[in-house]
């Protein structure tokens, strides 16, 4: 039986499940990390991240060191291989302790044959690392460690900045925090982070965001447990600007899981009536968990939003936040397991899906209302494209010019690229009633 406390070989399982189940890191990673030991956990998560972040150039370089290919049924060697080559390009470990641990790692895995493939090709690349990267990192696709649809995509809508798009996404991102201002203030927060020895600042053109120096672990952040403080973009943050919450108002969270901006608009007006829904009940669990660690209450329904039979009582919202399902391509970033798990077909399918919750609760709105349809998406056929669409099919909707813009304008909404301003990639448009 395998060893749980080898954070490589935890690692190697987690990156196979997902280039071969598809299946989300983050789901893998909640369920591994807890059955390794405290100084185990960093490594492996820092191992999956990274490994999944560069797969692409990863492989092409271990295609090269492997001559006869791996079986699926070894996809957890190949992995395994991905590690060492991730530990000897862009890890500090000393480069013959991340060889022999990650042999090691093949013994723990149950797969001792593999210990002298692994000690073999790992060794060939520290003797030939130029003339085998340089071999290795000629397609598009090993070169910028993305798959080829998505480069194209990106070529196709942002001609100008693809690169500096795709550079953007290779990056670690920051740590973002957001204040509940029921609690404290942005400046007192500073002060607490400064006396717990943490270095962070106020985040620009937020009300309440800090971003930090450096990652930390996020129950090491004073107050979270309490519900001072919540992770959470920039990016996110700015849509309560476009929303405008005022007090006495019936607000609609459509998608809202895992609760981010529910949390947001209750935090600026808690005594509003805030509708919550999504149509994942398990991801619906994680709004509750949110408002009640933030001391926050609202209406949890799950269903999905676009079918307004199955849930609407007939009262309408005097604002409605469509944070639609999308391609995730403004946050690959923070997920890059998006680059293997998305596939071309994807962004029509999601399209329509966006088409249909816009159809379905622009009649949900009040006269005098605000609905705002935001993505995490940087495909312009899911962000501006899709509200052109909408208006010219509704002559009695028009978009609503925000008076302090959250991104650069576009000809219908706006869009933020990753990486601007530190942020994630993120579109946002705001409608109203002519």
């Amino acid at each position: 039986m395998a060893k749980k406390h080898s954070a490589r070989a935890n690692a190697a399982r987690i990156i196979s499940d997902v280039i071969h189940q598809h299946r989300s890191l983050n789901g893998l990673l909640a369920n591994s990390l807890p059955h390794l030991a405290d100084n185990e956990r960093s490594l492996c998560q820092q191992l999956c991240y990274g490994v999944i972040r560069w797969q692409p150039q990863l492989q092409a370089i271990a295609d090269l060191l492997v001559k006869k290919p791996l079986k699926n049924k070894d996809g957890d060697i190949n992995a395994l291989l991905l590690c060492g080559l991730y530990q000897l390009r862009a890890m500090r470990i000393p480069e013959h302790a991340a060889l022999s641990e990650t042999v090691n790692a093949a013994k723990t895995l149950g797969k001792q044959w593999a210990s002298g493939l692994i000690n073999a090709s790992l060794r060939h690349y520290q003797r030939e690392k130029d003339a085998i990267d340089a071999q290795a990192l000629q397609s598009p696709s090993s070169l910028f460690a993305h798959p080829d649809w998505l480069i194209n995509r990106f070529q196709q809508d942002w001609p100008e900045q693809w690169q500096s798009l795709l550079d953007a996404n290779n990056q670690q991102p920051p740590m973002i925090l957001r204040v509940n201002q029921q609690y404290c203030s942005r400046n007192q927060y500073l002060d607490r982070l400064a006396g717990a020895e943490i270095t962070a600042s106020a985040l620009p053109d937020t009300a309440h965001g800090i971003i930090l120096a450096s990652a930390c672990d996020v129950y090491s952040l004073p107050g979270f447990n309490q519900g001072h403080i919540s992770i959470q973009d920039g990016a996110a943050q700015r849509v309560i600007d476009l929303l405008d919450i005022k007090a006495q108002q019936r607000i609609l969270d459509a998608c809202a899981a895992p609760g981010g901006k529910t949390c947001h608009i209750l935090e600026t007006q808690p005594d509003n009536e805030v509708v919550a829904i999504d149509i994942d009940p398990d991801r619906l669990v994680q709004i509750k968990q949110n408002t009640d660690r933030l001391g926050l209450k609202a209406q949890l329904i799950a269903a999905d939003a676009a079918d307004t039979t199955s849930w609407w009582d007939g009262t309408k919202f005097d604002r409605i936040l469509i944070d639609a399902p999308c391609s995730g391509t403004g946050v690959i970033r923070r997920h890059p397991d998006i680059k293997l798990l998305r596939r071309p077909d994807d962004i029509a399918n999601l399209a329509l899906k966006q088409q249909q919750l816009l159809e379905s609760l622009w009649p949900l709105l009040n006269t005098s209302g605000l609905l705002v349809y935001t993505t995490c998406s940087v495909i312009q056929q899911e962000n501006e494209q899709q509200i052109m669409n909408f208006l010219q099919n509704h002559p009695e909707a028009q978009e609503h010019v925000a008076d302090i813009a959250p991104a650069t304008r576009r000809q219908a909404g706006y869009q933020r690229l990753p990486g601007e301003d530190q942020l994630d990639g993120f579109y946002y448009a705001c409608l109203r009633h002519r």
